[in-house]
C-alpha cells in the first residue's frame, strides 16, 4: 500500500475518533406531569441520583444530547446548569416548549364549564366534581410552570377548562374545602323552599384579580343611569352633578327586560328580537357617555339583567322554563323567563357583556336577575326548568357567576351580582337560588337590594322598616357580615340603596327619600361595617331626584367610617 495513502486514512480514523469523543450541546425543554421538574446529580460511583435541583417546567436547557447514561434502567442526558453537570431524564428533554405539559389526565376538584370554542364562550359540558378528563393540550404555560386552560377530552366533547379548577389525583378533587371548618357550617344551612342543599356549593378560594390599567375603588359611589335617551343625551349634567360631590361611579344599563340598549352584535346574533328594539343611534350615544366618564376619572359599570328576558325566550323558545302540561313557555311576573340551567342562556349574556367592555371599554358588568323566579312554590311542580345536568338552584346559579367572572375576567373587566336582601338572612337556602356565601365566594363584587320598602312591617323587629332606613339598613348589614364570614374569599360588598319615595301600595303615609333618608340608608351599612359603598336605586334616573338628594352623596363614607376605628 502506497505510505502516503495509509497514513491518510490513518490521520482520518484519528479525526473521526476525536470528533466522536466532543460533546455535542443543544438546546432542549424541561418537561414534567407537574409545574416543577426536577434536575439529578450522580453519585462519585455514577450509579445512584438525587435531586440536585428544582426548576420550572418549560425551562431551557444546554444538553448534551451524545452523553446518555443510564441509571434504575432509565436513561438520563447530561445538562450544563451554572458550570455543573446535571442529569435529566431523557424523556423529560423535549425539542419544543409547546411539548412540556407531560400530564395525559387531570381530576375536577370545583365543578367547572368545558368551553368548547374560546372566542364565543360556549359551553360544551358541565364537569362534575371528581370526573377525570383526558388532557389533548393547553393554551398557556404560565412562567411558574402552571397551565392556565386544559384543553380536554370528556366523552365526546373537546374544549377547555381552567387548570385552577383542577388537581391531579382523584381522592384531592373529592375533597371539600377545609371540611372541617366549612362542612358543619354549610350542612346545618335548611333548605325548606326547594333552592338546593349549601352543601353542594363550592367553597374553594377564589383567586381574586386585579387589572393594571383598571382599578376598582376601594368604595364605588355610584348612581344609576337607565337607557333612555333623555338621561344617557344629559351626560353633562349628570357628570357636572357628581363632580360637585363624591360619586365615583356610574351604573348604566346595558340590557333590561324588554328594554335593549344599543344593537349588539350579540343580540343580532343570538335574540335579534333584543337587537330589533334596541336603539338606531345607542351605539354612538354608549361610546360617547363611556368615553365621557372616563375622560372625568369616574368608574363604569354596565348592568345587564340575565334570566328575565322575554325577548330572548321569543327568539328561543327552547331556552325557555316551560309548562309541563302545554310546553309553552311560563309567563311570571308578566315576563318570560329563560333557564337559569340552559348555558345558551349563559352564553348569549356573557356574549353580550364582553361586547361592551370591548367597544366601550365598561370597567364592570353588573348582572341583575341572577336568579330563578320568586314565589314560585305553589308551581315548582307544574313547570319544568329543563335541568340537563341535574344540578340543584344554588348550584347553577354559582356556576354561572364562575363562568361569567372567568370569561369577563379574561377581557379585562370585573364583575358584579345582584341579590335579593332576603339572600343575608342565616340558616336557608332561598327558592330562587341565590346563597350569599356561593355567590360572594367568586364574584368581585355582591350588590344586595335591602330596599327598606321591599321589608314587610316587623321584620328584624323594626316597626314600618321604610320609615326606619337606618335602622332596617344596619340590621340587615350585620346579617350580612354573619354571612361574609363562612365564606372563604368573600366579595365586596357594595349595596343598591332605595333612591325613590316610599311606593304607595306599601304606605300611603310612607316617607320621602330625600337626602337625609338616604344618609341614613348608607349610614346604617357603614354601622354595620359594609363599606364597599352604594349604588342608588331610582329606576327613573332623574337628575332632580338626585339633586334633592346632594347631600346624602357628598359624604366620604369609607373616610368617615376609618376616622372612627
Amino acid at each position: 500500500m502506497n505510505m502516503k495513502r495509509l497514513l491518510t486514512q490513518i490521520v482520518a480514523v484519528v479525526a473521526l475518533v476525536a470528533c466522536s469523543s466532543e460533546e455535542i450541546i443543544e438546546v432542549r425543554y424541561l418537561a414534567s406531569e407537574r409545574p416543577e421538574a426536577y434536575l439529578y446529580v450522580a453519585d462519585e460511583q455514577g450509579e445512584v441520583l438525587s435531586v440536585a435541583d428544582t426548576l420550572v417546567r418549560g425551562a431551557q436547557l444546554s444538553v448534551v444530547v451524545n452523553g446518555k447514561k443510564k441509571f434504575n434502567d432509565v436513561e438520563y442526558l447530561p445538562v450544563k446548569v451554572a458550570k455543573q453537570t446535571l442529569y435529566a431524564p431523557a424523556a423529560a428533554l423535549v425539542a419544543t416548549h409547546r411539548e412540556v405539559v407531560l400530564e395525559k389526565s387531570i381530576f375536577v376538584r370545583t365543578p367547572a364549564s368545558i368551553i368548547s370554542d374560546i372566542a364565543t364562550s360556549k359551553v360544551g359540558a358541565n364537569a362534575d366534581k371528581g370526573a377525570e378528563l383526558e388532557v389533548i393540550g393547553y393554551d398557556t404555560l404560565y412562567a411558574t410552570g402552571r397551565v392556565n386552560r386544559y384543553i380536554v377530552r370528556q366523552g365526546n366533547t373537546e374544549g377547555y377548562i381552567y387548570a385552577k379548577y383542577t388537581v391531579y389525583d382523584k381522592e384531592e378533587a373529592l375533597k371539600r374545602y377545609k371540611a372541617e371548618v366549612y362542612d358543619k357550617v354549610h350542612m346545618a344551612i335548611k333548605n325548606p323552599f326547594g333552592g338546593g342543599e349549601a352543601i353542594g356549593c363550592d367553597f374553594y378560594p377564589t383567586e381574586r384579580v386585579v387589572f393594571e390599567n383598571n382599578k376598582m375603588p376601594e368604595a364605588c359611589y355610584s348612581l344609576y343611569l337607565n337607557i333612555s335617551p333623555a338621561i344617557l343625551g344629559n351626560i353633562e349634567a349628570y357628570i357636572a352633578f357628581a363632580k360637585e360631590t363624591k360619586i365615583n361611579t356610574f351604573t348604566i344599563d346595558i340590557k333590561d327586560n324588554e328594554c335593549p340598549g344599543y344593537k349588539a352584535e350579540a343580540m343580532k346574533l343570538y335574540s335579534p328580537t333584543n337587537y330589533a328594539r334596541a336603539g338606531a343611534t345607542k351605539e354612538a350615544l354608549y361610546k360617547k357617555v363611556v368615553k365621557r366618564l372616563h375622560e372625568e376619572g369616574f368608574y363604569v359599570v354596565g348592568r345587564i339583567t340575565c334570566f328575565k328576558d322575554s325577548y330572548l325566550v321569543k327568539d328561543h323558545p327552547e331556552v325557555a322554563i316551560t309548562e309541563k302540561a302545554t310546553g309553552k313557555p311560563f309567563k311570571h311576573n308578566k315576563a318570560y323567563w329563560p333557564s337559569p340551567y340552559d348555558r345558551k342562556v349563559w352564553q348569549f349574556n356573557v356574549e353580550l357583556a364582553k361586547e361592551a367592555v370591548r367597544k366601550f371599554g365598561f370597567n364592570e358588568i353588573n348582572f341583575d336577575y341572577v336568579r330563578f323566579p320568586d314565589r314560585m312554590t305553589k308551581v315548582e311542580n307544574l313547570i319544568d326548568y329543563h335541568n340537563k345536568y341535574n344540578e340543584s338552584k344554588v348550584q347553577a346559579i354559582q356556576r354561572f357567576v364562575q363562568y361569567a367572572c372567568d370569561e369577563i375576567h379574561a377581557v379585562g373587566a370585573y364583575v358584579s351580582i345582584d341579590v335579593f336582601g332576603e339572600a343575608a338572612n342565616p340558616g336557608y337556602t332561598t327558592a330562587y337560588g341565590q346563597y350569599w356565601p356561593a355567590i360572594s365566594n367568586i364574584a368581585d363584587a355582591i350588590c344586595g337590594m335591602p330596599y327598606p320598602d321591599h321589608f314587610s312591617n316587623g321584620y328584624y323587629g323594626i316597626k314600618k322598616p321604610w320609615n326606619n332606613p337606618y335602622q332596617i339598613l344596619k340590621a340587615w348589614g350585620e346579617r350580612v357580615q354573619g354571612r361574609q364570614e363562612v365564606t372563604p374569599t368573600p366579595a365586596v360588598v357594595r349595596t343598591w340603596v332605595q333612591a325613590y319615595d316610599v311606593m304607595r301600595h306599601v304606605d300611603r303615609n310612607g316617607i320621602k327619600y330625600n337626602a337625609e333618608n338616604v344618609e341614613k340608608e348608607i349610614r346604617g351599612l357603614y354601622d354595620a361595617g359594609l363599606t364597599g359603598g352604594y349604588t342608588t336605586w331610582h329606576s327613573g334616573s332623574k337628575l332632580a331626584k338626585y339633586q334633592e338628594q346632594k347631600a346624602a352623596f357628598e359624604i366620604d363614607y369609607l373616610k368617615e367610617y376609618r376616622a372612627k376605628q
